[in-house]
């Protein structure tokens, strides 16, 4: 189940399409989905968070709050919409795309990869592309 909670005027289009896609991305990782909850908020909310849980006082696009087990997905995905707009406009890419990248962002981060390593951030990339490539297919 994925749930969409709003702490800012932003509403997300197309959350059924959105939905299956992250769906689908999570079975073809051979996982299974518990419960995912998106909560889109400002840059104040991601900064306290990040303060108060990481020890980190910096802003940030997003912010995953794992609940795994053994048998499936389960998390809290906090996601500053001012910084993603921010970031878009910065890369010249569109807002709703950016968006995207962040959401399966998180989601890939909860399947195990990571981008730490400059050679781990070009593969998560590269993965990332791929599994946008998905959301524009028909389901």
């Amino acid at each position: 189940m994925i749930e969409y909670c709003y702490e800012t005027s932003f509403r997300l289009d197309e959350e059924d399409k959105t939905s299956s896609w992250i769906a689908e991305v999570i079975k073809q990782e051979n996982r299974s989905m518990q419960n995912l909850v998106y909560i889109f908020c400002d840059d104040d909310r991601l900064l306290e968070l990040n303060r108060k849980y990481l020890n980190h006082d910096t802003f940030t696009d997003i912010l995953t709050f794992p609940y795994q087990d053994a048998d499936g997905i389960q998390a809290d995905i906090f996601i500053s919409i001012p910084r993603v707009h921010e970031n878009a406009e910065k890369l010249g890419v569109d807002k709703k795309e950016e968006l995207r990248r962040v959401m399966i962002h998180g989601v890939l981060h909860l399947l195990g990869y990571n981008d730490h390593s400059e050679e781990e951030k070009e593969h998560m990339r590269k993965i990332e592309d791929q599994k946008l490539r998905m959301f524009h297919v028909e389901q």
